[in-house]
């Protein structure tokens, strides 16, 4: 499991015609690949547009009461952006939690309002004397979305048990803090899924949170409202992919209020918030092999790093 720590930065003025020419003015790196095709990977941006925050994956834009979210292929884990990026890993997240924003949008509102596949569509959310020659980058890795009243929860749930979790019940017999029957082995079934909420701490690593600490942070009734909402997504989002051949092992989601109404945000079940598996190479007992970004955790993990900034550079054969 993953999470995406932001940090809220103060934008300059961006209407100049200078400022406007730094659109195409970004942060990239160059990779080959086994084939020697090159390919260029965008670490960061800089739009003339107010920053409303830097992730650790994704650049916020402001569009006066909307959001333009540009997801770069920077990588973060254990809450720790690497030196590198992977090629057209913003592509991909963003293409996915398209797909199952609105695969959802009945069970769950959420703030997506437009998946940039043409930059030109910022037309009609810019004043004329606020448009730019826009990046062709911004073609299918962008959104447009709702500015909505975060919830500062990392609103996890689990299925199978794994990672961090696995580490928790073989060491104390629990998940989250909560006991859980014995004898389950690493990569279980869980008899049911599991809402395991942490802090999304602006610096740090987030912490594991007791549904009482919930309550007393949004009240008992929107602490129920997020837990239902959120086992909802996950039990629907399961059963599609187990349909196409896959397990969703846990997922991570994230939710604000739209006018007091619970939306959910940020991303949805994108290889940077969930586990996935291929049911056919599932065996219990052992660790999965994931379609996610378990196996650069895996390396860091035995690489002896500390877990603390700065990450070590991953092996090319990693990226």
């Amino acid at each position: 499991m993953n999470t995406e720590e932001e940090k809220e930065i103060n934008a300059p003025n961006t209407t100049e015609e200078t400022e406007a020419e730094k659109a195409e003015d970004v942060n990239t790196i160059k990779t080959t690949d086994d084939t020697n095709t090159e390919t260029e990977i965008l670490i960061s941006t800089d739009l003339p547009l107010p920053l409303f925050m830097r992730g650790k994956a994704r650049d916020i834009y402001e569009l006066g009461n909307k959001l333009l979210i540009v997801a770069t292929d920077r990588i973060s884990a254990f809450d720790v952006v690497l030196p590198c990026g992977i090629p057209n890993k913003g592509k991909v997240l963003n293409q996915l939690s398209a797909f199952w924003f609105k695969k959802t949008a009945d069970l769950v509102p959420n703030h997506l309002l437009e998946v940039v596949d043409d930059a030109s569509c910022l037309d009609s959310y810019l004043s004329e004397e606020s448009r730019f020659n826009y990046p062709s980058y911004l073609n299918d890795r962008s959104m447009i979305v709702k500015k909505a009243e975060r919830i500062p929860i990392e609103c996890v749930v689990r299925g199978f048990l794994s990672g961090s979790a696995w580490e928790e019940y073989r060491e104390q017999g629990t998940i989250s803090g909560t006991p859980v029957i014995k004898g389950l082995l690493e990569s279980s079934d869980l008899p049911w899924p599991l809402f395991t909420p942490t802090t999304k701490a602006k610096e740090g690593h987030d912490m594991p949170m007791l549904m009482k600490e919930v309550e007393k942070m949004v009240g008992e009734s929107r602490a129920q409202e997020i837990k239902k909402k959120s086992l909802a997504i996950y039990i629907f989002a399961q059963k599609y992919a187990v349909s196409h051949g896959f397990f969703i092992a846990d997922t991570k989601l994230e939710f604000g209020l739209d006018n007091g109404k619970l939306i959910l945000i940020d991303e949805l079940l994108t290889p940077d918030s969930s586990r996935f598996w291929d049911i056919g190479l599932y065996r219990v007992g052992q660790t999965q092999d994931s379609f996610d970004k378990q196996p650069v955790r895996d390396w860091l993990t035995q690489s002896g790093w500390n877990k603390e900034p700065p990450a070590p550079m991953l092996p090319a054969w990693a990226v």
